[in-house]
């Protein structure tokens, strides 16, 4: 089987990388000053389940259309120039797997390629790409699920199920992962929302007079959205992200935060953006969402061009 793999950042590079480990080929789509640092020192990983390097063959265009599956592993705010630079390679029988969070992302690929061609994927991961060129895994999670949108499993998703089980990669094939996109935008939602909202992890805002109870009425509007949208959350996941948004001593933010403390450009239009036009289609009253996206579009609009 052809994999192309599009990024090989903290998400692409990471499951990439744990792919050619298994033995599997795979071959990285990347951006010049990438393909310099992957032609030094190969793809570097650190993380707790065990640091390794691989030496992947890589290119910054592609010119041929025999991929059985692409990875599509950009950011949200890239994905325009993903969609050009993944058209050439997309052949009759291509499947297109994107893990981007949030939802908006399938509308724009769907209208592009087709919908028999778009997966559902999500990605659980906390990993990063330094300046150096390292993916640095940050926590002990790495789970993918995948799966069929149109009540099938093609058999390029079975086929990377099954690249992945000699991988130390916790990976799912997945009958639903429309519900599980949503299931994760029921945390990351209010999670980004308000840890940018606010500037601070989990922990300082619920340390403050009113935070807990404010992640709680924030987790209470994303879920109205899910619901309305006819993708309600299960009760054990509302419990789970509950518990995750009002830990105590939580050191726990969105990377949308780390991306504002950087100054650069954010995937807030694709996750809390997209919601409250979602909300307001649904005529759903979600102020707390609506005030975080003022804020993130208030950022937006004074960051320094890059």
């Amino acid at each position: 089987m052809r994999i192309l793999v599009l990024g090989a950042g903290g998400v692409g590079g990471y499951f990439g990388a744990r792919l050619i480990e298994a033995g599997t080929k795979v071959t990285f789509l990347v951006r010049p000053r990438r393909a310099g640092q992957i032609a030094r020192s190969g793809i570097v990983v650190e993380s707790q389940h065990g640091s390794f390097a691989v030496h992947p063959q890589f290119v910054t265009e592609v010119r041929d259309r025999a991929w059985d599956l692409v990875l599509l592993a950009c950011k949200a705010y890239d994905l325009d120039g993903a969609i050009a630079a993944i058209e050439p390679a997309i052949g009759a029988d291509t499947i297109i797997l994107p893990l981007l969070n949030g939802i908006a992302h399938l509308d724009k690929l769907d209208a592009h390629f087709g919908a028999d061609r778009v997966a559902g994927g999500v990605a659980y991961i906390a990993a990063s790409l330094t300046a150096e060129g390292v993916v640095r895994h940050l926590n002990t999670v790495h789970r993918l699920g995948f799966g069929g949108r149109q009540g099938f499993q093609p058999a390029a998703l079975t086929g990377l199920s099954e690249a992945f089980r000699n991988s130390v990669v916790d990976v799912r094939l997945l009958d639903n992962p429309i519900q599980a996109l949503w299931d994760k935008l029921t945390l990351l939602g209010p999670l980004a929302a308000m840890t940018c909202l606010m500037r601070a992890p989990v922990g300082r805002i619920v340390a403050a007079d009113g935070g807990a109870l404010t992640m709680r009425q924030c987790l209470g509007e994303v879920i109205a959205i899910a619901e309305e949208s006819g993708h309600m959350p299960a009760g054990n996941v509302i419990t789970s992200s509950e518990k995750a948004l009002t830990e105590a001593g939580s050191k726990f933010a969105a990377s949308m935060l780390r991306d504002m403390e950087r100054g650069g450009p954010t995937e807030g239009p694709h996750i809390v953006g997209d919601l409250v036009a979602r909300a307001k289609a649904a005529e759903i009253d979600t102020p707390l969402l609506r005030l975080a996206w003022l804020h993130l579009q208030a950022y937006e609009a004074g960051r320094a061009p890059h």
